[in-house]
């Protein structure tokens, strides 16, 4: 049994992982913070070991989406070949849709 995906981040996903815990961080308490981090890396574990359990976004693309919480979607692609899962954004949901670039 394999261990699951490594998991890559993009030039993208990372700076906007950053803004999301600096707005927490500025915002709400340190125990929301450490939820949302727990919740994070709970859902990054999920996506490493069962890559396909969340829906496709575009599967033409082979994006899939994982919804963190109500703000916030993780947005992903697996690279099987090469046991790869690649970040590609974390996207603010209150945005306007229009604005994700995938």
């Amino acid at each position: 049994m394999r261990n699951g995906f490594e998991i890559k981040w993009t030039s993208e996903a990372e700076p906007n992982l950053h803004a999301i815990f600096d707005y927490l961080e500025n915002t709400w308490s340190d125990r929301e913070v450490a939820n949302f981090a727990k919740k994070l890396e709970s859902n990054l574990q999920l996506i490493s070991n069962k890559p396909s359990v969340f829906p496709y976004y575009d599967k033409k693309k082979n994006i899939r989406r994982c919804v963190l919480s109500p703000q916030t979607t993780i947005y992903y692609r697996e690279l099987p070949f090469e046991n790869v899962i690649v970040i590609i954004t974390l996207f603010d949901n209150r945005q306007n849709h229009g604005n994700l670039k995938i």
